[in-house]
């Protein structure tokens, strides 16, 4: 069996300042583009088995924003601190806790880990060449090997990368 790993970048947050950035909050634009994301989703009717997010307040609320749309409760998403400003190595180790069982798994978190996540299982010639690989609110969908604890550099092939820009986009073009 074939596995799906969505990877999906906090909306937009507000500016870091005296505040702790575990408790930054996500601004006007990172709602709309959370919100835009999971529609996009839901569109394509690919709802994941699994919704795992960072416990900082701006992954979250991008987990939450996604969910709302899926109509899965808030109590399903299942909050890892490992994917909080902990490196690639703690974020492969999430998914390698995934159960078998689960066929597509959707992480919401933060970069650099998405990023360097998402550059260490797609070959980088296969990664497009955009100036800002994963901006927020972005998400990108792999097909990985039958084990999610079995994760190779390179393991992946990367079925897209989809930018709340590029959405906003297509929507101007069919008004």
């Amino acid at each position: 069996m074939s596995r799906e790993l969505w990877l999906l970048r906090h909306g937009k947050a507000e500016r870091f300042d005296s505040s702790e950035d575990y408790d930054r909050t996500l601004k006007k634009r990172g709602k709309r583009d959370a919100k835009r994301m999971g529609e996009w989703m839901k569109e394509a009717q690919s709802l994941p088995d699994l919704v795992i997010s960072s416990p900082a307040i701006r992954a979250i609320t991008t987990a939450k924003i996604v969910c709302d749309l899926f109509s899965v409760d808030h109590r399903h998403i299942q909050q890892e601190k490992r994917l909080y400003d902990e490196g690639l190595v703690r974020v492969k180790s999430v998914l390698a806790d995934c159960p078998a069982t689960f066929s597509r798994v959707l992480l919401v978190g933060h970069n650099p880990e998405l990023e360097d996540l998402l550059s260490y299982l797609v070959n980088e010639t296969d990664l497009p060449d955009h100036k800002k690989l994963f901006p927020t609110a972005a998400l990108a969908r792999l097909m990985l090997p039958d084990d999610w604890s079995h994760l190779d550099k390179g393991c992946a092939q990367l079925l897209s990368i989809t930018y709340p820009k590029s959405l906003l986009e297509e929507n101007l073009e069919e008004s």
